[in-house]
């Protein structure tokens, strides 16, 4: 069987780069990163959400070629179900597939006004309204899965997909200061101190600053 490449954009910006990545390492997957640079204008225009087509992540492994984060996902929990990407559980994983799915598709507002910039630092950031309805919907589902699963993860005692999807968020929340419960404080604390988040948070910190717009607070 070949070795998986999985491409993605920058680690300090990337947010569905992250996501990909995060849920390959939780799989336990052997592969090599193919990193395109924040240079490139299409992935430029991606990281500042003008672009409709999803370049990154992708996957490919083992002749089969997987783009977009979900099919990922999926894909990696077929071939490695036993790393729990997806709870055992019919109706958890069932309730796992759905905030995937909104966290995926929705969100727009918070993902828009408060891009993914893991070096930086906006204390005192200004919230708009449509970006806080987003903040709180995030915080419920964080609230309902914590109390309903036990923590200290979404579903439980491991990570899994929807860890991943929300890791972005996580980032975003500690870049801006975002005010949340102290339950919410305490998850991402958990998020942060996975040693692939501690993997990827320093790989971000090392990254040259090449995109000036995306330092622009909008």
């Amino acid at each position: 069987m070949s070795k998986a490449v999985l491409t993605i954009s920058s680690k300090n910006y990337g947010a569905w780069a992250l996501r990909g990545w995060l849920m390959a390492r939780m799989a336990k997957l052997e592969f090599t990163e193919n990193v395109i640079s924040p240079d490139d204008p299409a992935m430029k225009a991606e990281m500042l959400l003008l672009s409709a087509s999803m370049r990154v992540p992708a996957l490919d492994h083992d002749g089969i070629y997987v783009w977009d984060t979900l099919a990922i996902g999926e894909y990696l929990n077929e071939i490695k179900p036993k790393a729990g990407l997806l709870p055992a559980d019919r109706a958890a994983r069932a309730h796992c597939r759905a905030i995937c799915g909104e966290m995926h598709s929705g969100f727009s507002a918070m993902r828009s006004s408060l891009p993914m910039n893991i070096k930086a630092s906006f204390p005192g950031f200004k919230l708009w309204s449509r970006a806080q309805t987003d903040i709180d919907r995030i915080e419920a589902i964080w609230n309902e899965c914590l109390e309903t699963y036990g923590g200290p993860y979404l579903f439980g005692e491991k990570p899994c997909m929807a860890d991943a999807m929300f890791a972005p968020v996580v980032t975003r929340f500690i870049t801006y200061e975002v005010a949340i419960s102290p339950a919410c404080v305490a998850y991402c604390d958990t998020i942060m101190a996975l040693p692939a988040m501690k993997e990827w948070v320093a790989a971000a910190e090392a990254e040259p600053d090449d995109i000036d717009e995306l330092d622009a607070e909008f």
